[in-house]
């Protein structure tokens, strides 16, 4: 337990750490609504624990897929690669964000989701930090991605690994696509040969 100034009571921690989580999702919200946020605003830690701004990726066309480990839809980020590598000359960048947020199905480590990616996936796109994608103290980047203040025909909470968000070269959420669709089915291939077309 914790004291807080101003407080006539003490917050035990988890509970003090949750109603930051709340604020920290009401202050980028009513930013949103104010129009001050854009995908290009955050930043957030590479699989490496190097600061990596999405600001980066201006001008790219960007995939951005919540990923794991154990997960019925894992084998994905073998088409996952295969798109990167087909349209990386293009301009396109696959960003994945592990997330243990369903049925604790990537419970690693960076160090060991990077070493599994790369050692059975041969995963060669940017890998983020591990984040959470969903509930109290969902990411600000997936606040962004899924309120509908900010972001209304692909808004809605994640409801599983690999959903993925197609963003144009100009910051734009373009698609989402839930995590039955696979990373090299002719809806996603078409919509990225669109936006890179752009």
């Amino acid at each position: 337990m914790i004291s807080q100034a101003g407080f006539d009571q003490e917050i035990p921690l988890q509970e003090n750490y949750k109603m930051r989580q709340l604020l920290i999702g009401a202050v980028f919200v009513c930013a949103c609504f104010a129009g001050n946020a854009s995908l290009y605003d955050f930043t957030l830690n590479s699989i490496d624990g190097q600061a990596a701004p999405l600001a980066a990726y201006k001008g790219k066309v960007l995939l951005m897929v919540n990923v794991a480990s154990r997960c019925g839809f894992t084998p994905q980020y073998e088409a996952l690669e295969g798109l990167y590598e087909k349209y990386k000359a293009k301009g396109l960048v696959v960003l994945g964000f592990p997330a243990n947020n369903f049925l604790s199905q990537e419970p690693g480590t960076n160090s060991e989701i990077k070493d599994f990616c790369e050692r059975t996936y041969h995963v060669k796109f940017p890998m983020y930090a591990k984040i959470s994608v969903k509930g109290d103290d969902k990411a600000p980047l997936y606040h962004y991605l899924t309120e509908k203040a900010t972001n209304p025909v692909t808004s809605g909470e994640i409801k599983w690994n690999f959903t993925k968000f197609l963003v144009s070269r100009d910051g734009k959420i373009l698609a989402r696509f839930e995590p039955a669709v696979k990373p090299d089915s002719p809806e996603v291939i078409a919509s990225v040969e669109q936006a890179l077309g752009q």
